[in-house]
């Protein structure tokens, strides 16, 4: 999309600090594309490189980092009011930030079986890549809807990785951080605010990946299927489109724009399974 596709935009961006991830790429995209963003990470140095880096696109004034834990209800609401107060304002609100058993400080393998997870790495995988997502939305919505407009983009991970053997508890964690965007999405009809889910369509080349992983990174999914997606989700240009989830490796910016969102999308969550609760009359 053209560069000043995002321009009087203010976007938030968690997790952007890394250095092989997908919410850098989000982050400088959303720059490169007009908006001004503000980058919250736990890691002052990788956050930094990446805001530094996002500066050379846009300007000293088109970034602001947030040293914070998402996890934490006091960094979430500062995170949102020092956005409002220093950049002028908010908009988008991209929930990327997450762990898994090989990063975020905790330790684990990928092969790990469920009963050898502790409770403590169970406890803080979910309070990182779920509750998170619920602070920040929970910090940034009522801002978003006086204004009449907002978008809320959960970045979760492809269905079957949910119910993956070896992978508890991080597909559980991304399960229901898609349940509540589902959710989420039905209560903000009619106020002006969306809230999508933007995956990358596969393992990523992230560093949910220990560096000595033995995957071939050239086979897995690159972050920056993530770029195009994510400024077309923050856009005025995805109004109406509530509830969805996009697959970033099947946007083809090659092909018309029906063309990339028939190829991309699909519901979020699981509505196509049908109401399966036995109905009071």
């Amino acid at each position: 999309m053209d560069k000043g596709t995002l321009e009087g935009k203010v976007a938030i961006v968690t997790g952007a600090g890394s250095d092989i991830g997908m919410g850098r790429i989000m982050a400088l995209a959303l720059v490169n594309a007009g908006a001004r963003v503000t980058m919250m990470d736990v890691d002052e140095d990788s956050v930094e490189q990446t805001a530094n880096d996002a500066r050379e696109l846009g300007g000293d004034d088109s970034v602001h980092v947030v040293i914070g834990d998402v996890s934490s209800p006091d960094d979430a609401e500062r995170c949102v009011r020092e956005t409002i107060d220093r950049m002028g304002g908010l908009h988008v609100l991209v929930n990327n930030a997450g762990i898994s058993l090989t990063s975020g400080g905790l330790s684990g393998s990928p092969q790990q079986p469920f009963w050898d997870l502790t409770p403590e790495a169970w406890n803080r995988m979910m309070a990182v890549n779920l509750t998170g997502p619920f602070l920040l939305a929970r910090a940034a919505v009522r801002h978003m809807m006086e204004q009449r407009w907002g978008r809320i983009i959960g970045v979760t991970t492809s269905l079957d990785t949910m119910y993956r053997a070896y992978g508890v508890p991080y597909g559980q964690t991304k399960a229901g951080h898609e349940a509540f965007i589902a959710a989420i999405a039905q209560e903000l009809e009619e106020t002006g605010v969306t809230a999508n889910v933007l995956v990358p369509g596969g393992a990523a080349n992230t560093n949910l990946f220990p560096a000595d992983t033995d995957r071939d990174r050239t086979k897995l999914v690159q972050p920056e299927v993530m770029r195009a997606p994510i400024v077309w989700l923050a856009s005025e240009a995805s109004d109406g489109y509530n509830g969805m989830r996009f697959i970033g490796a099947r946007w083809d910016e090659e092909v018309p724009l029906a063309q990339r969102i028939e190829a991309s999308m699909a519901p979020a969550a699981w509505p196509q399974l049908g109401r399966q609760a036995i109905q009071a009359d």
